[in-house]
């Protein structure tokens, strides 16, 4: 590799400020080196895999210093043993043919992306970004990041972007996944805090599951569910009849976006018949007196008008509530992704509060993360969060992290980022000209998306860090630089049940190929910020960072000594604070976070980090969706996860050819029997799918899953966001991708071709 210095092309604008000294790179560096020295070259090691949010184990078996192949970890108290398809084939998307292995500039003059080396791309980086916030100020550029790297890869981005480059708004795709549940629990616990774990999931003799499909989006935590000696109830609130709902003992069938009328009718029918804990509620809430008035009017009747169900169906459910023993409540994305989906999760907590179903075995109101380290990205990324669970407005936490990273004060914003759409709004409006796009693919996955591809032509720069350089957002940036992907790094991921787990490095990442946290260091030296981040010298060095910056929080882990720990004890949740070790010693904290501590929930002392140390009740009026049917577009398309063998945009499960024979290659839209009869739809036949916004072709299956009048088609897919409304629940801002109105119609026999776009 030349690493002599470049000139840059004459196209480029220059930056008037000098650059920096060329750093040397390595050939370690670019992921040739060997797996790390305490691994034998035919050894077994375990890690946490990075898919999804559940945090498995796989032992990873070792030849020649090479994964070869994976086993699930029998030991590890997550998975207990079991993978899903996902996990089996983890290791496969490291191999594939279109990794990105080497910088890539697009020439202005044909059109085509070429190769550079690693000094001339980050001398572009520079030079352009500086560029344009000399030009239009530090508001001028922008980055959209992931809940998919490493916590201390997303601590350092966050830093270096806000602390270094002096740029301010970012955010990451959690923004998509979990950001409704941090609002809500930070609003009505005083701090983003999951309080289970999942062996909640065998404790409960009631579990009720709202706009969770389990069973087929988290299949390692439902064979948790299976494990249930305790014969439970189950409960599924969902519009359609998912696998989940199958293995129901009650499915309720609601209307779509009606959760809130459901809530608040069962809260009011708690409070009526007496089933509730006024000891709890008196002691550790505060505003349930103006709940209950408010929920008052939500009276059987009128909640079965909103929500189609009967009203002997809304007594069973309230009744299976008061009468549990331990009622846990679970939700994923059918409650995050709407329109009103912070106060439906508030509103799942306010039943849990009244029954004070919070801190004892098979309890809680849980909200199941998506991605593999969305809880690290929450609390870390430092996005529209200060590090650690802060607030970038509050004085005393700005100076709180100014101390502890040795940085002025003044290097820090006073005030938040842009969330996700504010960001893709202010390109829109001109006001952002550069987007830094970190290990995602908002072009597909972002709802409404014909809009990002609208969006490209006010874009004067858009750098692409990724594993591939075929996703949809790939193929539009001026700059992609390759990045090692999980497997080939070290770090840790935080997964639903606030269980912090090691990524370890066994493979090598292919070509020029570096991990995402060795492109900040260089980014770091060519912006010329470097001394700020001189301590910032390995992941393992960034994790003693971020202990010191948990101090004093609720998500405390200044206990954790160091990556040995975490491993020797099979993840640890936090909180884990420094007395928790010092108090028992090294070994015998080892033992206890092995066997008696290894499951550990929050709240059990009744005391919230509010600052009265009560929960809140919060709650207001239900709204209509903002997409509602008419005679033009009189469907309602629910999306969701198609099988457990997809991911996402299939930019990493669509790699395996194991994991494409699980689920079908070509769009499909779920239809209702009745439906496709009116309409002489029959499965296998090509339809088209019309929204506001789009028409996508796809084909029929016809299946009572789906209710009259309702679609269904799986997000996985990229025909589906190009249909989605751009709405937002407007505290979260969280798309609503869960309600869409849409037309029907059959394609003739002539035009059965699936559309592409």
């Amino acid at each position: 590799m030349n690493t002599a210095q470049t000139t840059p092309p004459t196209w480029l604008r220059r930056w008037d400020g000098p650059l920096t000294a060329n750093l040397t790179l390595r050939p370690a560096d670019f992921g040739l080196g060997l797996v790390p020295a305490r691994l034998a070259p035919t050894a077994t090691t375990t890690m946490v895999c990075g898919y999804c949010s559940t945090g498995c184990a796989l032992k990873i078996h070792l030849q020649d210093t090479q994964a070869v192949n994976l086993t699930p970890d029998p030991d590890y108290p997550v998975n207990l043993g079991m993978a899903c398809p996902k996990g089996w084939e983890a290791l496969t998307p490291l191999r594939a043919p279109d990794r990105a292995t080497q910088p890539l500039l697009r020439d202005p003059r044909t059109g085509r992306l070429e190769p550079v080396d690693w000094d001339h791309a980050l001398q572009v980086f520079t030079l352009r970004f500086k560029a344009l916030m000399d030009q239009h100020g530090p508001e001028s550029v922008a980055f959209l990041s992931t809940g998919q790297i490493c916590t201390e890869e997303m601590a350092f981005l966050g830093a270096l972007f806000k602390f270094g480059m002096g740029a301010l708004h970012a955010d990451s795709n959690t923004r998509q996944c979990m950001a409704t549940s941090a609002v809500a629990y930070k609003q009505a616990f005083g701090f983003d805090a999951p309080p289970y774990t999942y062996a909640d999931f065998e404790e409960s003799d009631v579990l009720v599951f709202i706009g969770s499909n389990l069973c087929i989006a988290h299949p390692i935590l439902w064979q948790r569910v299976l494990r249930n000696a305790r014969h439970p109830e189950i409960v599924v609130v969902d519009p359609r009849t998912t696998e989940t709902a199958l293995c129901a003992t009650q499915h309720l069938p609601i209307r779509p976006k009606t959760d809130l009328a459901l809530l608040y009718g069962t809260a009011h029918l708690l409070i009526a018949n007496g089933w509730i804990r006024r000891d709890f509620i008196e002691q550790h809430t505060t505003g349930f007196d103006e709940f209950a008035r408010f929920v008052a009017p939500f009276t059987p009747e009128r909640v079965s008008r909103e929500t189609g169900l009967t009203t002997p169906q809304l007594h069973r459910f309230a009744r299976t509530i008061a009468h549990g023993r331990a009622v846990s409540f679970w939700w994923t994305m059918g409650v995050n992704q709407g329109h009103e989906s912070t106060r439906t999760a508030q509103a799942i907590i306010n039943l849990a509060l009244i029954t004070g179903n919070i801190g004892r075995p098979g309890t809680g109101p849980n909200s199941v993360t998506g991605q593999c380290n969305a809880m690290g990205s929450r609390l870390f990324a430092n996005t529209t969060n200060l590090l650690g669970g802060r607030d970038f407005a509050n004085p005393d936490h700005r100076a709180t992290v100014a101390r502890i990273l040795g940085i002025p004060q003044e290097r820090i914003p006073d005030r938040n980022s842009l969330t996700y759409d504010q960001i893709l709004d202010a390109i829109d409006a001109g006001a952002i000209r550069g987007l830094w796009v970190i290990a995602t693919n908002p072009f597909h996955s972002w709802i409404g998306r014909d809009r990002l591809h609208a969006l490209l032509d006010k874009l004067e720069f858009l750098v692409v860090q990724d594993m591939y350089t075929s996703t949809d957002t790939a193929r539009h940036a001026h700059l992609i630089l390759p990045a090692a992907g999980w497997g080939e790094k070290e770090g840790t991921f935080i997964n639903s049940e606030r269980r912090i787990g090691l990524v370890k490095k066994v493979a090598r990442a292919p070509g020029q190929a570096l991990s995402d946290f060795r492109i900040f260091q260089l980014i770091a030296h060519y912006w010329g910020c470097a001394d700020l981040f001189r301590a910032w010298t390995s992941p393992e060095a960034v994790f003693q960072i971020l202990k010191r910056l948990s101090a004093g929080q609720p998500c405390d882990f200044t206990g954790i000594r160091d990556y040995q720990m975490i491993d020797a004890c099979g993840g640890i949740q936090w909180p884990w604070p420094e007395h928790e070790t010092s108090s028992r010693g090294h070994a015998a904290t080892i033992h206890a976070l092995r066997t008696s501590l290894r499951e550990r929930r929050l709240f059990a002392d009744g005391r919230f980090p509010t600052p009265d140390g009560r929960a809140r009740f919060l709650f207001e009026p239900p709204r209509p969706a903002p997409d509602q049917p008419d005679a033009h577009h009189p469907f309602i398309l629910l999306t969701g996860r198609g099988t457990s063998a997809q991911w996402h945009t299939n930019t990493r499960t669509g790699k395996s050819e194991v994991l494409r024979q699980l689920y079908p290659q070509q769009t499909y839209v779920e239809v209702n029997p009745a439906d496709a009869a009116r309409l002489r739809i029959v499965t296998g036949q090509t339809v088209e799918v019309s929204s506001r916004r789009a028409t996508v072709r796809a084909t029929a299956v016809v299946t009572p899953a789906v209710q009259p009048g309702h679609l269904f088609m799986p997000m996985h897919y990229p025909e589906t966001n190009r249909l989605t409304v751009p709405a937002f629940d407007p505290y979260s801002r969280q798309p609503a991708y869960k309600h869409t109105a849409v037309r029907l119609r059959p394609v003739p026999a002539r035009s059965h071709t699936t559309t592409q776009p």
